[in-house]
């Protein structure tokens, strides 16, 4: 029995209703439970949900619903038979009996009774997989990016709204309650960063070797050549490639230049950025990107920089910083490398300690000990920490607001048309290092 499909979701919770939910223990907030405690959801009332793609990401989002209640998982989709059978072995165990299909439209044509599927394959495909899914009359989620190109994410935009279903793009960073607290909340509503002038964020990784694959799991060659890869090797680091990928910056980047965008709640004016394919042999995408964008936000201009390294894990991993005349707030899906610092002009923030907006960190920077300190050097910042604890996968909040929305329980966080303002900015990157020169954005670009 398949759900009753809402034709237009009701209003999320506001905010004043998040933060009475939100701010009821003092010491923290746990989000998210063992999954024995959660109801469940009788298998009759459950949303019928496939999953095309069960690569890394795919494997990621499987293991994130498996989580949430009321869904039942009908088919497993991906051209290469060790995917397919580690799908279905996956939620085999979890209790569900899938069928699995090695080609996305076989499985359209005969899984009728579907409301959602999740699309997790290769960048080049997003757009082909998510346009025929909801040309089917199916609720989509779509890893991001949309596309490998602009001219395919528009397509999606496009698609959405001639089919009137959803499309949620993962930028999971959207429905994260520690994200969604330190905009809503600390930037917002208590403005303790006071005024935003600069924003800095990076992916650093160590070196990695190029994936492989286990002895006699190659898929035919026909096969790779009839879904656009040449080899085995391609098929397996794709993103890589030029022709199958945007690189690094897109596929790392994406995420946090999401944030500045969401953060600074406008898109940028300009780029400039600088990379090389300075280091991996045989790698066509540029491993090393620094970029640097301007944007003219409600408050005045503010400009942030943004790097990718793939030799290096220095720097402090993963985060995106906000930085305003009176604090700042470093975040990052890693809660340890997240801070809320207070500059010392700004007004006592004992308040918001008070109401559970921040807690005090029981970090404290150390002073400079050398004999001699210059005199322009700023003293350490007292640093405090969120009050909230998301105690589940990182990807489940976004895919649990798909669902809800599915069920005409929320909005989507980051449907299509808001994913492509975001992305847009992005697709400017790899061009501007091709150039060595700034790009200029026009309102046009952003728009669908």
């Amino acid at each position: 029995m398949t759900l009753p499909l809402a034709s237009a979701p009701t209003p999320s919770v506001d905010r004043r209703e998040f933060m009475r939910t939100s701010l009821l223990v003092g010491g923290g907030i746990l989000l998210g439970a063992p999954a024995f405690l959660r109801a469940q959801t009788p298998r009759a009332d459950a949303l019928q949900v496939a999953i095309v793609g069960l690569g890394v990401q795919g494997r990621i989002l499987l293991d994130a619903m498996l989580g949430i209640p009321g869904l039942n998982f009908r088919a497993v989709c991906d051209i290469w038979s060790f995917s397919r059978t580690y799908g279905q072995n996956r939620l085999g165990k979890a209790g569900f009996k899938v069928a699995a299909y090695a080609d996305i439209e076989d499985m359209l044509a005969k899984e009728k009774s579907l409301d959602a599927v999740i699309i997790a394959t290769p960048d080049f495909w997003h757009a082909p997989h998510t346009n025929l899914c909801l040309k089917a009359g199916l609720h989509v989620y779509c890893e991001k990016m949309m596309s490998n190109t602009i001219e395919g994410a528009r397509s999606i935009v496009r698609t959405m709204r001639e089919s009137g279903k959803l499309c949620q793009i993962g930028h999971q960073r959207r429905s994260n309650p520690r994200y969604r607290h330190a905009l809503d909340n600390i930037i917002k509503k208590a403005r303790l960063p006071g005024r935003l002038t600069n924003a800095n964020a990076q992916w650093n990784r160590a070196v990695t070797p190029d994936a492989g694959w286990p002895k006699n799991a190659e898929i035919p060659a026909d096969v790779l050549k009839k879904y656009g890869f040449k080899d085995m090797h391609q098929f397996r680091n794709w993103r890589w490639y030029r022709d199958l990928s945007g690189g690094p910056i897109s596929d790392l980047g994406a995420h946090q230049i999401d944030i500045f965008n969401w953060f600074f709640q406008s898109n940028p004016t300009s780029v400039i950025a600088s990379g090389g394919a300075d280091y991996y042999k045989g790698r066509e995408w540029y491993d090393n990107v620094m970029a640097i964008f301007e944007y003219t936000t409600p408050e005045g201009k503010a400009r942030a920089f943004y790097q990718v390294l793939t030799t290096t894990s220095a720097g402090g991993g993963y985060f995106e910083q906000f930085m305003g005349d009176e604090g700042s707030v470093k975040i990052s899906e890693n809660p340890a490398l997240t801070k809320v610092y207070r500059e010392d002009r700004a007004p006592d923030w004992e308040k918001w300690v008070e109401l559970n907006y921040i807690k005090k960190s029981a970090y404290v920077a150390a002073a400079p000990t050398a004999g001699k300190v210059d005199v322009r050097e700023t003293a350490p910042l007292v640093a405090y920490e969120l009050p909230i604890v998301l105690d589940k996968p990182l990807h489940q909040p976004h895919l649990e607001n798909f669902f809800a929305a599915i069920r005409g329980q929320a909005t989507l966080t980051c449907d299509a048309a808001h994913a492509f303002a975001s992305e847009a900015a992005i697709f400017q990157v790899n061009p501007a290092v091709a150039a060595r020169s700034a790009y200029d954005y026009k309102p046009s670009d952003f728009i669908v």
